[in-house]
């Protein structure tokens, strides 16, 4: 077989499979917080999707409920975690993290939803991960977590817990607009043996399936995700890894700048909907 033949069949996968339905039902956890599962585009996404939608439209009705109770979704263990830990005190310092922040569901409501963003004082853009070891460092003079550790994940699970519900609203103008471009660019780059870039999956053939998995638009307003296929939580650079990896690449590393830049554009290109995360995936 031709590496030709091995991508039309990689593609030709996704092409031919009949699509699964989403769930009517709308996205409401515990009852209470109600979640923009589908919106307009943004308008820097040029028409590239009719609709932005939620990756749980694309999940079947029993994964789907998994994240609409609090005490089915398993994520919530990762996030009770990260809550303890932001109330005990760390490092040299003698320091928690509700010292200087206070209550984590009083301070961190809208952070999800507007990471990553430029942070002024670094001048660099930064994620949440890369926020709290900072702080730790710094504030705190504890050690870092490390990124996509599973403290780390805990505690941002933690804090997206706290802001589901909010609108995410990404800023990719000003200082940021560099590295939002350089994001863009990585989105629509071709990688590996089989040819692919994010957008053969997650722009052009989302609601197929590609092998026995059905394509979603690839949003992450629903990280940090517990899936079911290795069932732990997963950090999105995590997850930029195994996509790049399954293409047959060499892939970057967690915390790298492609991928830093990769995360902010997937972020705005999920502008408009609401914060899930911990979500519940396949």
């Amino acid at each position: 077989m031709t590496m030709s033949t091995l991508k039309t069949a990689a593609c030709g996968l996704a092409l031919l499979a009949a699509p699964l339905a989403a769930n009517a039902e709308d996205l409401v956890v515990n009852g209470e917080i109600e979640m923009i599962t589908e919106t307009e585009p943004a308008a820097h996404l040029d028409g590239a999707v009719p609709t932005v939608r939620s990756g749980w439209t694309f999940r079947a009705s029993e994964t789907q409920q998994l994240q609409m109770d609090d005490f089915e979704n398993p994520a919530m263990i990762d996030a009770d975690n990260g809550m303890s830990a932001w109330n005990t005190a760390e490092g040299a310092e003698g320091k928690s993290c509700a010292d200087c922040h206070g209550a984590m569901e009083d301070s961190m409501g809208m952070v999800r939803a507007t990471y990553p963003k430029w942070n002024e004082e670094a001048g660099e853009v930064r994620n949440i991960q890369m926020q709290v070891d900072d702080c730790r460092v710094n504030q705190m003079g504890a050690e870092p977590y490390g990124l996509d550790s599973r403290p780390m994940l805990a505690m941002e699970a933690a804090i997206s817990s706290v802001g589901r519900g909010q609108v995410v609203d990404v800023a990719i103008d000003g200082p940021a607009a560099e590295t939002w471009e350089m994001g863009k660019e990585l989105y629509y780059t071709r990688f590996g043996q089989l040819d692919l870039s994010c957008a053969s999956c997650h722009e052009l053939n989302y609601d197929n399936y590609i092998r026995a998995d059905h394509l979603s638009q690839g949003q992450i307003n629903g990280f940090p995700t517990y899936r079911l296929k290795n069932a732990r939580l997963n950090g999105t650079h995590s997850r930029f890894r195994g996509c790049i990896r399954d293409t047959r690449a060499e892939t970057f590393a967690v915390g790298s700048e492609e991928f830093l830049a990769l995360e902010l554009y997937v972020a705005s290109r999920g502008n408009g909907l609401t914060v899930e995360g911990p979500a519940v995936r396949n």
